[in-house]
């Protein structure tokens, strides 16, 4: 049995049966034919968009000619309430200064630096849950807090059961239950005068987060002055200066970028950690080998036991693939090019979709299959390394990717130890798309005791 996938919707709709599916769910208002086709064209009365699903057209776009293929402002129209102007939405040379000052506080180093703090916020999540075994649990929640707790912790230096600490993440978890990842701004091109159309309770939690972000902010930058701020990343990033202009981030958009940090750093990795579980429960065998491999944290581990975790890594990878945490990118053509003989004229969209990369029938062996054991395969079909970029790939690559390779494989190590995860009969998710890719009415699973 094949981990559950999203029905997909009948070839043919009208545009506007189209763009209500599309509001309900991304993944399930697409045809079928995007799980093998290489590329797909779209016309609105409003413009027109390319999916391309072939690794080729996808490098061309991602690595060979990323300044032709901006980020599109439209897919921003939905997020920027809350993100602002961060490094996630931005473009041009805004966005290579920011790089140029982010960058350096996740290099290989500092991952080293930040193990300590993603080991503590593992054993935490793994304490609350004792209080959970023997029960069913809605996992998502385990994994946002989780999730949550990492990013306080190696950016902040504060545990999420800090108040603000606390507050932000109740209030983010409200935001993203209510807010899709495109709105209508996404489609019809409105101008930058008239209203967006974002829910009042959007805006209002939007606006909460980012009171408290920039209090956390503000607090950090006296201690920084003060001499006695803590050597994590958010003192990293502050004290970095671009090196081409001197300049460092302000606390307005300091509070930009801790925005995007905690949108992509909480919960993308909250998303792909609670499919992790599922799938681990639904194929027991690979479960009880990642709870053996986990013995490796007995003791004092340290960041060289990461090494040791190999089959945890595996299976994350393995869950990023079928469940990739954001399931569409949207760039937009600065000038005319070709796409398979077909024109692509300045203005269209070019919509990436890991989803259906990741699933392409014509470029992976069992497509809709669990298997980790593809990732120790190097060559051939079976893992094709080059359909894969759940963190993007090229010059807009995720920044926290290695961040997150880390943090993924030893929360499910440190879980594993502790504790099985069954099934619950009559509970099987349903996977749908709004800021990450969830579950329709979450993930249920019984927490045993080991």
């Amino acid at each position: 049995m094949n981990p559950p996938k999203p029905p997909a919707r009948p070839d043919k709709v009208s545009l506007l049966r189209y763009l209500r599916l599309f509001r309900r769910d991304i993944l399930s208002a697409q045809p079928e034919r995007l799980y093998r086709a290489w590329m797909a064209e779209f016309r609105t009365p409003f413009f027109r968009s390319f999916l391309i699903n072939q690794p080729e057209l996808v490098s061309r776009v991602l690595k060979e000619s990323p300044e032709d293929f901006p980020k599109s402002d439209r897919i921003g129209e939905g997020l920027r309430p809350l993100l602002g102007n961060s490094v996630f939405l931005t473009n041009g040379e805004t966005w290579k200064r920011q790089r140029r000052i982010i960058d350096p506080a996740f290099e290989g180093g500092r991952l080293r630096d930040t193990f300590p703090a993603m080991l503590a916020a593992a054993q935490a999540a793994a304490d609350r849950l004792q209080a959970q075994a023997g029960q069913i649990t809605e996992i998502e929640e385990v994994t946002s807090h989780a999730a949550a707790d990492v990013i306080f912790r190696t950016l902040f230096s504060i545990p999420i059961e800090n108040d603000v600490a606390a507050e932000v993440f109740t209030r983010f978890r409200a935001y993203q239950r209510a807010q899709p990842i495109l709105n209508l701004a996404a489609f019809v091109p409105l101008p930058r005068w008239l209203p967006r159309f974002h829910a009042r309770a959007t805006r209002r939690n939007a606006a909460r987060i980012r009171a408290l972000i920039t209090e956390l902010t503000a607090e950090r930058m006296r201690a920084i002055e003060a001499g006695t701020a803590p050597d994590d990343l958010a003192t990293k990033i502050m004290t970095t200066a671009d090196p081409q202009t001197g300049q460092r981030f302000d606390t307005d958009e300091m509070v930009d970028q801790v925005a995007i940090f905690f949108l992509a750093g909480h919960e993308t990795s909250a998303s792909a950690l609670a499919w992790a579980l599922y799938l681990l429960a639904l194929y027991p065998d690979w479960q009880e080998k990642v709870a053996q491999e986990a013995q490796a944290l007995d003791g004092s581990p340290d960041f060289g036991t990461m090494g040791q975790l190999k089959v945890s890594r595996d299976v994350f990878r393995e869950a990023l693939r079928l469940y990739p945490p954001v399931p569409m990118m949207v760039r937009e053509a600065q000038c005319p090019h070709q796409f398979r003989d077909r024109d692509v004229p300045k203005g269209a969209q070019v919509v990436i979709s890991p989803w259906h990369l990741h699933r392409q029938n014509r470029l992976w062996d069992n497509p809709d299959g669990f298997d980790p054991a593809r990732w120790a395969t190097e060559n051939g079909k079976t893992c094709q390394r080059e359909a894969y970029i759940p963190f993007s790939a090229g010059p807009r690559v995720c920044t926290g990717a290695g961040f997150a390779m880390v943090e993924g494989p030893l929360i499910l190590s440190v879980l594993l130890r502790r504790f099985r995860f069954e099934l619950v009969p009559g509970k099987d998710p349903v996977p749908v798309a709004h800021l990450t890719v969830r579950a329709k009415d979450g993930i249920w699973l019984r927490v045993v005791r080991r």
